[in-house]
């Protein structure tokens, strides 16, 4: 690994304006603020490369120049200059990354944005400091896989979008999934971008050839290079015949489902019903199992006598069991996003209900304080609950892994659940209030590193798509358009073996984060003795006068 052996603190570049390689000299107030547009320039641009790596976009191959803009940004800063340039990073990459939220509000979009940006501060102020320590593209690409979990776990369970594995989709980088998940995706990404800021250091103003060069250059081919050699699983040779359904709905925005009961459970019924014809006409080969999306009746079929009829009818005319996503009421006053097996001859049967809820979408959090302020957290209706177990749910020959939606992004509910052998992963997901912006995309990839990450073929069945097949090597081998009925049949592989994140789980993530909080005590350790011995130069030098 590259080894940088300036001195601490390190001394500031041209590039940001100020003096070179420790020299004497005070910047005039015009260089000064030159440099400080170069350091705002240069944080939004990271923000903004960033934001073009994730999907819809998905040119992936900016990630790391973003990394370095980012890091070249607060490089040389005092902390509190470097939190706001992070808070820029943060803002450049979230405003567009996250614009799939205004459809619930322009306030919404914003607050959430300027919740998640306080993240990328904090990330630019501790970055400031450990660029003072030798190999710091180490500690600061580590510091970033820190900020990431923080994303990931507050508040209220976190909000773990965006992070930058999830640009990796299928990229170079994309087999780190493999050994140590989205965690070491995203460590490698800003690792490389931390050793292209250490490059563009280095060559200005002047270009130090030879091995000061030729390191972080060796390094930045490294580290995507060295992916390739990260071991996976292969094929087992057993397969799957699945159906994959989805249904569309009525409306649009905050109320997707429209005003008419029942039309989101016939039009996913309906085409249960056609292609159960299909199958017989010998136009399409029979399924063993067929997915629905979630929300895919408007009404719990636990309690309508209607609803219960529509669907066993529907099942009953494919003949084989079928995944049913809905809405069910818990008790009086709660309810369940349930993953509900539907077995053609004895009815509805085993399932998961969704372990990660969506704040401000399925609960409340702080009922009584955000009811009185914001009329609008009434559309909630009533509570739901979280599910308590992993969710692996025997449908016909397969033990699949059921995951619902939002759950995607959170490495601790899929590991969980690919952890119990279940294979294929079933990803159902209600996206209709999203239609047609970033988010569809986003999320699909995020099921490519899920695909990699556990040696698992994911199975994405979305209500208004995007509705994908993904393969264990991260490709996207079917993919609907959105807003659209479609349906199809797939031989889809079944995979038991784990992969090395799989069984390792965490544990590569935390050993990162301590990397990264043990360089920013290194460097508090490092300002205290310079402290102490400014403190006893000062005394010494007192003595002599005196």
């Amino acid at each position: 690994m590259v080894q940088d052996k300036t001195a601490a603190p390190a001394p500031r570049t041209a590039v940001t304006g100020d003096p070179v390689d420790g020299l004497p000299g005070r910047a005039t107030a015009a260089t000064s603020r030159r440099a400080l547009i170069a350091r705002v320039a240069g944080a939004i641009a990271g923000g903004l490369l960033l934001f073009l790596a994730f999907p819809p976009l998905g040119l992936w191959f900016l990630a790391p120049f973003g990394v370095a803009l980012a890091v070249l940004s607060v490089q040389g800063a005092r902390p509190r200059r470097a939190a706001w340039l992070g808070l820029l990073t943060g803002l450049a990459l979230l405003l567009p990354g996250l614009h799939w939220v205004s459809p619930i509000g322009m306030d919404a979009w914003l607050g959430l944005v300027a919740m998640e940006s306080v993240f990328y501060a904090v990330w630019g102020a501790c970055a400031a400091l450990v660029v003072r320590l030798p190999l710091w593209p180490l500690w600061s690409a580590a510091l970033w896989v820190a900020m990431e979990w923080a994303r990931g776990a507050f508040p209220f369970g976190g909000f773990p979008w965006l992070r930058v594995a999830f640009s990796q989709g299928e990229s170079v980088f994309t087999p780190y999934a493999a050994l140590g998940g989205a965690p070491l995706v995203s460590f490698a990404v800003a690792l490389c971008g931390g050793l292209i800021a250490l490059l563009v250091l280095r060559l200005t103003p002047a270009p130090r050839w030879e091995r000061a060069v030729a390191l972080p250059l060796i390094g930045i081919l490294a580290v995507p290079a060295a992916a390739f050699a990260v071991p996976r699983p292969g094929d087992e040779g057993r397969t799957v015949t699945m159906g994959i359904i989805q249904g569309n709905v009525p409306g649009r925005g905050m109320d997707p489902l429209g005003d008419v009961p029942a039309v989101v459970l016939q039009n996913h019924t309906r085409m249960l019903h056609e292609m159960a014809q299909s199958v017989r006409a010998g136009k399409t080969p029979r399924p063993d199992v067929v997915v629905l999306p979630e929300n895919s009746t408007d009404i719990d079929p636990l309690r309508s006598d209607f609803a219960y009829q529509e669907i066993d009818a529907a099942v009953k005319d494919i003949g084989v069991p079928v995944l049913v996503g809905a809405v069910v009421g818990v008790g009086e006053n709660n309810r369940a996003t349930r993953s509900l097996i539907w077995d053609p001859v004895t009815g509805p049967g085993a399932y998961y209900d969704k372990q990660k809820l969506v704040p401000f979408g399925e609960y409340t959090p702080l009922k009584d304080l955000v009811l009185a302020l914001f009329k609008r957290a009434g559309l909630v209706g009533k509570q739901s609950v979280p599910g308590t177990r992993d969710g692996d749910l025997k449908l016909g020959p397969v033990t699949i892994g059921a995951i619902n939606c939002y759950e995607v992004a959170f490495d601790g509910v899929v590991g969980g659940t690919a952890r119990t052998g279940a294979s294929p992963l079933v990803v159902q997901t209600n996206n209709a209030t999203y239609a047609l912006t970033n988010l569809p995309a986003q999320q699909l990839a995020m099921s490519q590193i899920r695909a990699v990450e556990h040696n698992r073929a994911v199975v994405t069945a979305a209500i208004t798509g995007v509705s994908a097949y993904v393969t264990p090597e991260g490709s996207i081998a079917w993919r609907t358009k959105e807003l659209v009925p479609a349906s199809t049949v797939l031989t889809i592989p079944v995979r038991t073996a784990e992969t090395i994140a799989t069984r390792v789980g965490a544990l590569p993530e935390w050993v990162l984060i301590l990397v990264g909080l043990g360089a920013l005590a290194a460097v508090w350790r490092r300002r205290t003795r310079s402290l102490v011995h400014s403190g006893k130069r000062e005394d010494d030098q007192q003595v002599g006068d005196a």
